[in-house]
């Protein structure tokens, strides 16, 4: 995985699918990390760091983020930097919620995309997921799907019981064989945004979904979740780790650092707000056992 990628227009370059990161890392017991980058600094402080530790990262943006940062502005950054990037690097589209959005994230270069079908009928998930699969199979693009659905901590997604929206392991073997997506994102006690209260993941849920469906599983919501529900959730299938609150309070606090520190301008700002996510950026991928893996 560590060797370039020749693509067919002959150039090389760092720029691969989730397959070819999530395959190898579900092979040998481990977990990508995937950082939401909505803006340059986020994407050198992931990119930067995966390179220094010399491990396999997914990096993108999700539909719900496109109001701090366009997907095509997303694109013109992110995309040049995985291809110039020293380890393989996945430009992700994460919780795409319409069709039309996927579709330029493919168009821009988009390398993997997430159709999010999770808050419909079990029957139009499958068949809408279906379709772009073949979609994007065709272009050589990887598909991940939800089942179940992961809800927020906060907000209009918030749940209120979320125990009912658990993936159930039959109807994920079922769901990855008629859709035929790379990966699958799991509801197992997971949320986005920031915890309340210590979250208590399904353990025996995620063992039971992996051995079915035997693809790479997705955790969303990583962010505040302790150090050894990682470490379990990897071990049980989890090949894929969603973090992005956890580095953008950490730009903040750093921002915050520059400032203490009697910094009077934004240019003199942004070594504190990469330090400070590189730092978490360093902690998730040595968490998730992805050093050295590129």
């Amino acid at each position: 995985m560590g060797e370039k990628v020749k693509t067919d227009v002959g150039d090389e370059t760092m720029l691969v699918t989730m397959n070819d990161l999530l395959l190898p890392a579900k092979e040998k017991g481990y977990g990508i990390g995937f950082f939401n980058a909505v803006n340059v600094e986020m994407a050198r402080a992931v990119i930067e760091t995966a390179e220094e530790l010399r491990a396999p990262v997914m990096v993108g943006t999700a539909e719900i983020l496109l109001p701090a940062m366009d997907l095509e502005r997303v694109a013109e950054y992110l995309i040049p930097m995985a291809k110039k990037a020293t380890v393989p690097v996945c430009v992700h589209y994460d919780h795409g919620l319409t069709f039309a959005r996927c579709m330029e994230a493919l168009q821009l270069g988009f390398t993997s995309i997430m159709y999010d079908c999770s808050t419909t009928s079990y029957e139009e998930n499958v068949v809408q997921v279906a379709e772009m699969v073949k979609i994007c199979h065709a272009m050589g693009v990887t598909v991940e799907g939800e089942l179940g659905h992961v809800g927020d901590n906060e907000g209009a997604g918030k749940l209120t019981n979320p125990s009912d929206f658990y993936t159930d392991p039959d109807m994920a073997a079922d769901y990855v064989t008629r859709t035929g997506v790379d990966s699958l994102a799991v509801a197992v006690g997971n949320a986005h945004g920031d915890y309340k209260f210590p979250p208590k993941l399904d353990f025996e849920r995620i063992d039971a979904i992996a051995k079915k469906t035997r693809l790479p599983l997705v955790l969303h919501g990583g962010s505040g979740l302790a150090d050894e529900d990682f470490r379990v959730a990897v071990q049980k299938g989890i090949c894929k780790v969603n973090i992005f609150t956890d580095i953008d309070k950490a730009g903040k606090a750093g921002v915050e650092a520059g400032i203490a520190a009697g910094e009077k301008t934004m240019m003199g700002l942004i070594p504190y707000e990469i330090a400070a996510m590189k730092k978490v950026v360093e902690e998730k991928i040595k968490l998730f056992g992805s050093l050295n893996q590129a």
